[in-house]
Formats: C-alpha cells, structure tokens, sequence
C-alpha cells in the first residue's frame, strides 16, 4: 500500500538536503518507485541525476541504503560529498586499516549510516554478506550495472555473482544503473541481475552540451596541444590513450609545452595513481592522460573536454568516456584524432584475441559502428543516438553540422585501389600498394617488378594522404581487410567483387587538408563559457579562489563545496543574507549552515 505523501517528502529532502528545487526528468517516479519497494533499471546519461535516484530513497526508507560500486578509489569523494550535505555515509573498501573497517561495520549495525558504499568484491565475502544480513537495509543500488556485460566494454566478473542480493533479500528492493547500455546490454542486466519485474526508467541519451569533434590524424600530438590551447586554455579535461606507452608520453610532451598533464595506467605504482587521481579531482586547470582504466564513475562537474588520441574499441565506450566532460551541463568538447592505423589496429586486436568466435563477431560489429560514427556524411549526434535505439534531428553543434563534409563519387578511385591490391597478388602492406597507385620508383617495386603492372601509377592524380583516406574508408567499409598473419597484408573480401564490377556505387568523404588553427585563447564560435556579466565574472572568480582555500581545508576535492553552477548563480544572485541564499539550486540547509555566513560576508565585501 502507497505511503502517505512519499512524493512530499521526497520533494522535502531533494530541496533542504541537497539544495535542488525540483527534480528533473524521471528522477520523482525513480525515487518512488524505490521508495515503495520496487526494483528498477535506470539508463541515464553522465550528469543526469542518477545518485539522487538510490541517495533519496536510502533516506526515505528505514535502514541503510548498501551501494555496489566498482571503484573504490571514487568512494572517498562519494562519502565526502554525502557528509557535506549532512548524510550519514561511509564506504567498506581495501583502503582502510582494520579499525576503520570494524568501526564502520558497528555504525552499520547500530544503524547510524545512512549509506555504505562497497566494492563487489567485497560484497561477496562471506563477513560482508553477513554482516548485511544482520543490518537493516534500505536497499540495494548496483551502480556502473552495464560491467555486469560479458558482451559490453568494461565487463567485471564479480558483477555476475550480485544476483545473491535479489536471492538472500528477497524483500530488499534493488535500483540497477548505468549511462551506457545498447538493447543487448539492457536485456543481460535484467537476466543476470534478476530484475525481471523491475520498471525500466530510459531518460535521453542526448548530451546536447557535449560538441563532438573528429579530425583526421595529421601529427596527432601537435593536434592535440592545438586544440587544448585554442579552445580550451587552462581548462580540466582529459586525454584517453589505447597503451600506457603512449600515456606516459603525451603526459610528458603536454607538459613540456605549457599544459599541466598527469599520467594515470594500471601500470602505474597504486600511490602514484591514486595522487595523480587525487590531483585531479581535487585541483583546477589539471589534464589527466589516461587508459580507459580513468575516470568509471569521476563525479568531477567540471571537465570542459576529453579527448581520443585512439579510436575506442565501440560507441559505448566512447560515449561513456565523452560523458565525463560537461557533467554540470555547461558547454564541452568530445574531440578524437582518427586515422588509418586506428582501423588496422583494432581489427588486429579482434582478429588476434583468444576470444570465442561469436565474442569475436560482436565486437566486429560493434567496432563498426564506431568506424560508421567516425566516417558519417551526417550529424554525428543524429548517429550517436541512434545506436542507442533514439531518434534525433541535426543537432547543428557537431563538426559535421557546422561543417559539413563534401561527399563524392569514389567508385573509379575505389576499384582502382582494389585493382592494386589484387594485382599484387593480396600480399603487400598499404605503403606499399599506395606507392604502385601513385607510380613511386622505389626500390621495393624495382624489386618486385611492380613498375610493370597495368595499375602501376593509375592514381598519381592523388596525393598520399588522400589515398590513405580512400583505403581507410574502404576498410571501414568491409571492402578491404588486412591480414595480421601476413605482415598486415591487404586483402580483398566477397564485398569488393560487385565494386570491382561497376555494380555499386561507392560515396565517400573528400579527403581535407588539416586547416591551421586558430589564434591561441580563442574560444571556438558558439562556445559560451557563461553568460557571467563583466561584474559577475569578478565575483566568481572570488568565489573559485575562496572554494579552493576552503577545499584544501577541508581536504576534499573543490566540487564537493559547490558545483561551478551554484557558484554561477550566486554570482548573478548576489544575496545579502543567509535567506537569499537558500533559494540559489545547490545549497542545501547544511551547506547553508557550513559556508553561508562566509559567502555572505564575501558578497559584502564586493558590494
């Protein structure tokens, strides 16, 4: 049967706990929905509100809420930002000494948490499960619940055996959440979870703050420092790499010219990684150089940009990974660098795993629909989002939008460059069939003969980069495939015969020459970093510097005080008293209790 007036009380703690006004999207019916007893499966995009769909009804409902997280160098700030706003939390982790373990589990026992966050790991150990069991619980929220996936990009053998919950506390209600999950995905979390009778809660995946950028790879690196200087000078963003090789470099080249970069990989001293994080979380103007084993679950609202040296094995990751950036919904960049080697590379590594062959398939498959997201004569948001099964228009903030790519009829190019490769008899690299195309005098095709083939010099009309285009879309195309067993040989598949054939008609990009960038600091046109008056510009910028002195106080990371956005707008705001500054979005009653007096004494001294 419906408590009486859950709604109310839930619309009480989302405004005197945490500051907020008014839910947003699905977030009333979630916490409701949880609230009663149910279980749920909620798809919600990075920066949605996801938290406040398990924090609220932890609060509502009698116990403590338990949260599965797969991080637990996150669980730290997670429990830090609970406390700043008067929840009582605490978090089971391998970080702790025996006594901050042992004093944790009485507080869960006597009742005194609200919630506790646990690794699953951790969770499935008999001393846990007992203790839980022994514990009054609100219920159970599986957060990053898409690592339950053995199909998926990020998956997590532990998460398979979370199904204990629904079987040990049956009466127990579990919310399951996650910002990526196609069809498939979603089908694999309700049979592995046992959310059969769960409601499904699917808000948009758009993150129409977030412009996506794809460049073609000229020197990746100098790109990269080009970008970061024009369009985002001193702003936190990150840079994802496919090998800690290549991580350590970049960290050092961005460093050695004027960008403050850290290095995190798993190959890295846990010290070192963990204070890098730390760095990162806690300080401005910091870029995090990373593998993708960064940032699962980064509560960081303030990165304005991440950035792809790599192509990411699928548009999964890729979105999960751009999520990251423009988290408190002001504008933010997605830029990847892409060339031919991205395609070989990781159809290598998927032609070359010890996977089964149907794992082997679908990874093929999702693969190529991240070389479909990259290649796209259209809005790349338009492609995005239906991968995810959601329909859009033309955003007009992608670089295809604002830009628009120039298509053109590629056949005759095209089946001159399967000509080539056919006429080397399928055995020779990309550098060399581009040299037989272009009529290059080499020493490997005097050595081979190859100045004698009919094909030898019939794309000299193209330059080399061009070429590379035109094999590189081929092969995105399933037209070409390359043969890792011999030397990455280019091979021709059953779909280059009909082209071959003048039987179909191949549109491809026109290839462009990187264009110079703009002059350094200047922001790119329609990015809008607020819209701050001259005077309350000023007053932010008080309001940062005061953040970081109480952030270093506090020894929490800045975000934790306030979100940029609620700095926003007490900076238009300007309240002169402590009521004034109750009704700004973000400032809750113990917020207001903590910094009100200080805040407001700061707007005095600049009136």
């Amino acid at each position: 049967m419906e408590q009486p007036g859950i709604n109310a009380r839930a619309q009480h703690i989302l405004d005197s706990v945490f500051g907020y006004p008014a839910f947003r999207g699905q977030q009333a019916e979630i916490v409701e929905q949880i609230a009663l007893g149910g279980d749920a499966l909620v798809l919600m995009p990075t920066g949605g509100g996801k938290s406040l769909c398990y924090q609220i009804p932890a609060l509502l409902r009698e116990g403590v809420g338990v949260v599965v997280s797969p991080l637990i160098a996150l669980m730290q700030d997670q429990v830090d930002a609970l406390d700043e706003v008067g929840v009582r939390a605490a978090y089971l982790n391998s970080t702790q000494s025996f006594d901050e373990m042992v004093q944790t589990e009485r507080k869960l026992r006597r009742g005194e948490l609200d919630l506790v966050y646990v690794a699953p790991e951790r969770l499935m150990t008999p001393r846990c499960l007992e203790l839980l069991e022994s514990s009054k619980i609100a219920l159970f929220a599986i957060d990053e619940a898409h690592c339950v996936s053995q199909w998926g990009h990020d998956f997590r053998p532990e998460y398979i055996k979370l199904s204990v919950l629904h079987e040990r506390f049956p009466e127990v209600p579990r919310i399951a959440l996650t910002a990526t999950a196609d069809q498939q995905t979603r089908e694999e979390i309700i049979e592995r979870l046992q959310l059969q009778n769960a409601l499904q809660f699917v808000s948009s995946f758009d993150r129409p703050n977030i412009r996506y950028q794809i460049v073609e790879k000229a020197n990746a690196r100098k790109q990269l420092l080009d970008f970061i200087e024009n369009e985002h000078p001193g702003d936190a963003g990150i840079v994802y790499c496919l090998s800690r090789k290549k991580v350590e470099e970049v960290a050092e080249f961005l460093n050695a010219s004027g960008v403050t970069a850290l290095p995190y990989h798993a190959g890295m001293e846990t010290a070192t990684r963990s204070a890098n994080q730390s760095r990162f979380l806690r300080e401005e103007s910091i870029v995090m150089v990373a593998t993708i084993a960064f940032g699962m679950g980064i509560d960081k609202p303030d990165v304005r940009f991440v950035c792809h040296l790599d192509l990411p094995k699928s548009i999964e990751g890729y979105y999960q990974e751009t999520g990251r950036a423009g988290r408190d919904g002001a504008p933010a960049n997605a830029w990847m660098a892409y060339g031919l080697q991205d395609v070989v590379q990781q159809r290598r590594m998927i032609d070359q795993s010890e996977a089964d062959d149907g794992f082997k398939r679908v990874q093929g498959a999702k693969l190529d629909a991240m070389l479909g997201l990259c290649e796209t004569l259209s809005c790349r948001r338009v492609r995005l989002l239906e991968y995810f099964g959601q329909g859009a228009s033309p955003c007009g903030n992608c670089d295809t939008c604002l830009n628009p790519p120039v298509s053109f009829d590629a056949t005759v190019p095209v089946q001159k460059l399967l000509s080539a490769i056919y006429r080397v008899d399928q055995r020779f690299g990309a550098m060399h069939v581009m040299d037989v195309l272009r009529g290059v005098d080499s020493d490997k095709i005097k050595q081979w003969q190859h100045e004698q083939l009919s094909v030898f010099g019939i794309g000299a009309e193209r330059g080399d980069a061009e070429w590379r285009a035109i094999l590189r879309q081929a092969i995105a195309m399933g037209l070409v495939a390359v043969d890792h067993d011999s030397f990455n040989a280019l091979k021709l598949t059953d779909a280059a015969r009909p082209v071959l054939r003048g039987e179909k008609k191949i549109l491809l990009r026109e290839y462009q020459k990187p264009v110079s960038q703009r002059k350094k600091g200047v922001k790119p046109k329609g990015y809008v970093e607020s819209d701050l008056s001259t005077q309350e510009q000023t007053v932010f910028d008080k309001l940062r510097w005061w953040r970081v002195e109480t952030a270093r106080k506090h020894n929490v990371p800045a975000y934790v005080i306030f979100h940029d956005a609620t700095m926003r707008e007490i900076a238009k705001a300007r309240p002169a008293s402590l009521d004034d500054l109750r009704h700004v979005s973000g400032v809750g009653e113990k917020k207001l209790e903590t910094y009100g007096a200080e805040i407001i004494a700061l707007m005095a001294e600049l009136a």
